[in-house]
């Protein structure tokens, strides 16, 4: 999928164009994201699966960008620790509401539970405050005069 949007970002430039963006990268809501799993493995669920949600690293989606006919003027990971204001049970009610709409309503509020105190110890403070562990993939790159690859 990611090759699709990347070609197509390539037609809409004009040679010489710019192509500036952020993403998630490699390690983007790890923890997070191994909670979820471990918790719905226990109803049949593979919640990576589910998700389908891609966090590349840098030489990943570097060799994808070049194989798309742009030039890679700067790529990095950049980790990026979000606060939560609403806490953790609304952002899995937002971000992973397609992976625990699978479950049952009284499934899903136990999951989301055991989600929730498997991650206080990693991403809730003293005062109750949750912060997502973010990690972003930051990138310039440059369509090239030539035909798409």
């Amino acid at each position: 999928m990611p090759k699709r949007w990347i070609a197509g970002v390539w037609r809409a430039l004009k040679p010489g164009g710019r192509f500036v963006a952020e993403m998630g990268g490699l390690g983007n809501i790890a923890a997070i994201r191994v909670a979820l799993e471990a918790v719905l493995a226990k109803y049949d669920i593979d919640a990576e699966a589910v998700a389908a949600s891609l966090y590349p690293s840098p030489a990943h989606y570097r060799r994808l960008l070049e194989a798309a006919g742009f030039a890679v003027r700067s790529i990095e990971l950049i980790p990026r620790p979000t606060p939560l204001p609403a806490g953790m049970e609304a952002w899995l009610g937002t971000f992973r509401n397609g992976v625990l709409g699978l479950l049952t309503e009284e499934d899903r509020a136990r999951a989301v539970a055991e989600t929730i105190a498997l991650l206080r110890p990693a991403l809730c403070d003293a005062d109750g405050n949750w912060t997502a562990d973010y990690v972003r993939l930051r990138f310039y790159a440059v369509r090239s005069q030539a035909t798409a690859k």
